[in-house]
C-alpha cells in the first residue's frame, strides 16, 4: 500500500468506529453489587441475596419459583450481564430474563418442556414455545463450561430481539406481538433445585 493511502485508511477506520460507538447507549449499573436497589425486593428476599458483589438466586425448601423484577419498565434497551450456574441434578438449572408485554423470555439453562439446554434462545410460550428462528443453535460452542462466567447481551428494539454470548451473536427473533414496556425479571423456575449467579448487570435505554 502506498504511504499516502495509510492515513486515509486509518481516518476511515476511526470514523467507522466512532459511528458504531455513537449508536451504543450508555450502559449504567442495574445491579449495584451491594443490595437489591432498582428491583422490587418485597417478596423476593427469600430467593435473592447479595454476596461479595454477586447477585445470587436460589430456590427455597419448597422449590417455589420467583421473579426479581426491576422497579422500572423498559421497552427498547440493551442489557449486559455475567451469569454462571452449576447443577448436580439431572433436571439442571432453569432461569432466564423476562421482558416486555406480553411476556417474552431469554432462556438460560435447561428448558423444563424440552429437557435440553436452550441458553440464548427466546421463549414465547404457547405451542411453539421456542420458535426455531429464535433459537441459539450454536450456544453450546459459544459458552464456557458449566460453572464459569459467561457474558450475555440482550437487545430489544422495536419488534426485534437479539442475544450475544461472550461477544458472538447467538440468536435473533422478530415478532411484533411483544411490544409493550414492562419490568425486566430475573427468574428462578419453580420445582427446580437450582442456584444462579449474576454480576456486572448493566442496562441502557434505546
Amino acid at each position: 500500500m502506498k504511504s499516502f493511502m495509510r492515513p486515509l485508511l486509518f481516518s476511515a477506520l476511526l470514523i467507522g468506529s466512532a459511528a458504531v460507538f455513537a449508536n451504543e447507549p450508555q450502559l449504567v449499573p442495574l445491579f449495584n453489587g451491594k443490595d437489591l436497589s432498582n428491583f422490587q425486593a418485597e417478596g423476593s428476599k427469600e430467593f435473592w441475596h447479595v454476596q461479595d458483589g454477586v447477585l445470587i438466586g436460589e430456590n427455597n425448601a419448597e422449590k417455589k419459583g420467583n421473579y426479581l423484577w426491576t422497579t422500572k419498565e423498559y421497552r427498547d434497551f440493551v442489557m449486559e450481564f455475567d451469569v454462571r450456574w452449576k447443577s448436580d441434578t439431572e433436571r439442571g438449572v432453569d432461569t432466564g430474563i423476562e421482558m416486555r408485554k406480553p411476556k417474552i423470555q431469554l432462556q438460560l439453562g435447561v428448558s423444563g418442556s424440552l429437557k435440553v439446554d436452550m441458553s440464548g434462545s427466546f421463549y414465547t410460550g404457547g405451542k411453539s414455545a421456542y420458535p426455531e428462528d429464535g433459537q441459539a443453535k450454536d450456544a453450546k460452542n459459544l459458552m464456557k463450561p458449566q460453572g464459569e462466567w459467561n457474558t450475555f447481551r440482550i437487545q430489544a428494539k422495536g419488534d426485534t430481539f437479539m442475544c450475544w454470548i461472550n461477544g458472538k451473536k447467538a440468536s435473533e427473533y422478530t415478532d411484533s406481538k411483544f411490544s409493550g414496556a414492562a419490568p425486566i425479571g430475573l427468574q428462578i423456575h419453580p420445582g427446580v433445585e437450582m442456584k444462579c449467579e449474576f454480576r456486572n448487570v448493566k442496562i441502557g435505554e434505546l
